[in-house]
């Protein structure tokens, strides 16, 4: 789709990057280690609302979709995830 993309070991060491307002989007897993992308989801909220978030996760639980559309991811996707699916989410969180 000809973006530029950054990988974090971690949602602390996206946070201690202290750039995030230069990202568009931020897709992030549930399952980290440290901060969890729900936590990594409502800290973007508060202190960089206009950073879209995509939440992605392997596991099962019903609550997860809920709690990570309560702390202000923009969608969630259940992994395995389908390329298609994945464009028209990251189009729609870009606004494009």
């Amino acid at each position: 789709m000809g973006y530029e993309a950054r990988g974090f070991a971690s949602a602390e060491e996206l946070i201690e990057a202290d750039d995030l307002d230069r990202y568009s989007c931020v897709i992030t897993d549930v399952q980290m280690p440290g901060m969890s992308g729900i936590e990594l989801t409502k800290f973007i909220a508060v202190n960089h609302a206009t950073v879209p978030v995509i939440v992605v996760t392997a596991r099962s639980e019903a609550m997860l979709e809920n709690a990570a559309i309560a702390s202000g991811a923009v969608c969630f996707l259940r992994k395995p995830i389908d390329t298609e699916v994945l464009i028209e989410n990251l189009t729609r969180a870009l606004g494009i």
